[in-house]
């Protein structure tokens, strides 16, 4: 029989267990008799606060987007323009630097098609829309923005985690480089 933890067990507190052993090992290596087995308890426990292996996978990929909004949300406190574009880039590129297990459960939730995730996904959204208001960009042309910058930020994380940039430049420049690049081709149009 496993000990009792010596901490209340709380759908939050298995979540952030769950969060460190997917940075720690990556998210494969999140199930449910690993996380069992890092809170000192029996696998059946977790059914009592999630529904099986992947409602614990689409919780902890809705915990990882709250976070990463949360983030984002913070670098983008007074500033605004080219400034909070860049703010929100280098936090969404330290976020899946800090936390490589948590931004990939991100990616993969079981059902992407879930509202919670969905919802958890719009406020990242709508925020890269409110900073991208000050160049002017409207509807379609906004979410096709957004698209872009998430495919430049997700595309830069990938690489750098999968040990793609090999040459002795700093990683942190060349993402500025390439953001103001992004930057001066919405003012352009």
């Amino acid at each position: 029989m496993s000990p009792r933890p010596k901490f209340a067990l709380d759908r939050n507190t298995i979540l952030q267990a769950a969060g460190e052993l997917a940075d720690r090992k990556g998210i494969q290596e999140v199930t449910l008799a690993n996380l069992a087995k890092n809170l000192g308890i029996r696998p059946p426990s977790l059914y009592n606060h999630f529904d099986g292996l992947s409602g614990l996978r689409k919780e902890l990929a809705i915990y990882g987007l709250h976070k990463l909004y949360e983030e984002m949300s913070q670098s983008a406190i007074g500033v605004s323009g080219d400034q909070a574009l860049l703010a929100i880039s280098m936090t969404y590129v330290n976020f899946a630097r800090k936390h490589p297990g948590i931004y990939e459960a991100t990616l993969f939730a079981p059902d992407m098609e879930a509202e919670e995730v969905q919802n958890a996904g719009a406020k990242i959204v709508n925020l890269s829309v409110r900073v991208l208001q000050s160049y002017e960009l409207k509807g379609d042309r906004a979410l096709h923005a957004v698209r872009g910058l998430r495919s430049i930020l997700h595309g830069f994380s990938s690489l750098e985690q999968k040990g793609g940039f090999k040459l002795a430049l700093d990683l942190d420049e060349s993402l500025e480089i390439i953001i103001q690049a992004f930057i001066n081709g919405m003012k352009e149009n």
